[in-house]
């Protein structure tokens, strides 16, 4: 756990759009090693303020613990996923919060960590899971799923073209061994999708590391769920920030923002307001803001980074 690490992305735009305040109570939903935990938290710890980190992964949480044990009694961290946000604030008697984050990328200590098996990039089990306490490992998904449900995730999770293909070759290759390390799935995706058609700028396993990951994580219903609440917790004048990593992520994010700053839903004939919604928050981002090119440059995982921001009314 030494050297835990993971660059924070776009951290002078988190704490300009969160405006943290003094005496204000704010959640980091995704903690990971604390980065914009720590910048929000030397905004509103002074004057009786507090900062509720969360996250899944119980190495992430150690190493969060660490960089902010200077802040004392106004950090409370919690093992869980943000999904279940409800229960976590009912347990510290939290009602309400002033603002809250949403880093939803992956850290480069998961990334590049032996045994964790979010990448093709080392040999290891096909584990994925965020919280390896408990849940399906990205391994007995493979070898148990029917071809159409892989078939599914792929394309849908990793919007993989040769999702049928890569499905087909994983059900043909389990039938002789079953499949239990990284780089014995991205041979297998690699012999699925033609040599000629690999995009010159990512790995043809990409897409589907992508799709598993998520599905093992449950991380798109997570985020809506968790989304949600958090926005439904914020007092009037909070403000929330979600920063996405790709394409799905971002259009739940967007959608949500946008359904909730809309107000009358009524037919268009109808003269006059019957349903009596008004808008609930106010979109501070047009567009997504994403990363300037010196902080790419510094850290290259932040190339695919979209960042959003509401303020509740």
């Amino acid at each position: 756990m030494e050297g835990f690490r993971h660059l924070s992305v776009m951290p002078d735009e988190v704490v300009r759009l969160l405006a943290p305040k003094r005496g204000g109570i704010y959640l980091d939903g995704t903690l990971g090693g604390g980065g914009h935990a720590a910048l929000i938290a030397e905004q509103c710890i002074p004057e009786g303020g507090m900062l509720i980190g969360i996250d899944q992964d119980r190495e992430a949480l150690e190493a969060a613990g660490r960089r902010l044990a200077g802040f004392g009694s106004g950090i409370r961290l919690l093992h869980g996923n943000f999904s279940e946000l409800e229960r976590h604030l009912s347990g510290l008697g939290i009602e309400r919060l002033d603002g809250f984050i949403l880093d939803l990328g992956v850290s480069s200590h998961q990334l590049d960590s032996a045994g964790r098996g979010f990448s093709f990039q080392q040999d290891a089990p096909l584990d994925m899971r965020m919280d390896t306490s408990g849940g399906e490992t990205a391994a007995e998904l493979l070898n148990e799923l029917p071809e159409r449900e892989l078939e599914r995730i792929i394309r849908e999770y990793g919007e993989e073209r040769w999702a049928r293909r890569i499905a087909a070759f994983i059900v043909k290759a389990r039938e002789e061994a079953p499949l239990e390390r990284t780089l014995q799935l991205a041979d297998i995706v690699k012999g699925a999708i033609p040599r000629a058609k690999w995009e010159e700028r990512i790995h043809p396993a990409t897409r589907t590391f992508q799709a598993l990951r998520i599905a093992v994580n449950r991380e798109l219903e997570s985020l809506e769920t968790g989304l949600r609440a958090a926005i439904e917790r914020l007092n009037p004048g909070g403000r929330g920030v979600v920063i996405s990593f790709h394409s799905l992520e971002d259009r739940i994010v967007k959608q949500t923002f946008r359904d909730y700053a809309s107000g009358c839903i009524c037919p268009r004939h109808l003269p006059l307001c019957v349903c009596g919604r008004k808008p609930r928050v106010r979109v501070l981002t047009g567009r997504p803001l994403t990363a300037g090119e010196e902080e790419i440059a510094r850290n290259p995982r932040a190339r695919s980074a979209k960042m959003r921001a509401i303020e509740k009314l």
